[in-house]
């Protein structure tokens, strides 16, 4: 069967005006990340990314140099977009810069939003399964035999919740988890698409490195 290893992107700009950068951490995960992979003889014959510029710089820092093939199914869902609307607009300081409270508030937030809730947001919960379904049929439909995926947490978290069979709110639950420049493993074939490995870091596994492992 063939593989499809989907990497989180590294550490982002948590806090900065603008989040959708890799911060100088960042480029060190991944750099880390992309010589484990050489190290241990995976070298893919397909990128893809999703069009984000801290999956792209991931990619990047990484060293696969060859221009990658993108899918916006690969995104994250528009956070800043899913608080805005829960807040009427105004959404706290403490949301936006404190981390624990901001990744509570995101969970209770996201478990709203699948629900049916949060009206008048820029994608409906229905629309995002939907399209990283097609990014999984986009990567899978493929004579390569080693894909390589740049993505992010949401739909990392849902794609192995799928795959599972997993009820909605248990996408969420495995997003939490889902660390920067995380290897998460699936095989498959025409007949199926089957998880092998999930939210690994071999790449941090030292103790010394063990201080580079973020979340966010």
């Amino acid at each position: 069967m063939a593989e499809l290893l989907v990497i989180r992107h590294a550490q982002a700009s948590f806090g900065a005006d603008n989040y959708d950068r890799l911060s100088e951490l960042g480029h060190r995960q991944s750099e880390l990340a992309g010589a484990a992979l050489r190290e241990s003889g995976w070298l893919p014959d397909r990128l893809v990314t999703g069009t984000l510029t801290r999956q792209h710089e991931t990619l990047a820092s990484m060293g696969f140099s060859q221009p990658p093939e993108t899918h916006a199914g690969l995104n994250e869902y528009d956070f800043h977009n899913l608080l805005s609307v829960r807040f009427e607009g105004q959404v706290p300081d403490s949301v936006r810069h404190d981390r624990k409270t901001h990744f509570r508030t995101l969970r209770d937030t996201i478990l709203q939003w699948q629900a049916g809730g949060l009206h008048g947001a820029a994608e409906s919960w229905r629309q995002f399964t939907d399209r990283v379904g097609a990014a999984r049929h986009f990567a899978t439909q493929t004579d390569a035999r080693r894909v390589l995926a740049i993505s992010s947490g949401g739909p990392i978290g849902q794609l192995v919740a799928s795959c599972l069979g997993a009820p909605d709110a248990e996408m969420m639950a495995l997003n939490l988890q889902v660390k920067n420049t995380s290897w998460t493993r699936f095989f498959f074939s025409k007949q199926g698409f089957t998880l092998h490995e999930f939210n690994a870091t071999p790449h941090f596994s030292s103790a010394e490195r063990a201080k580079m492992l973020t979340y966010s």
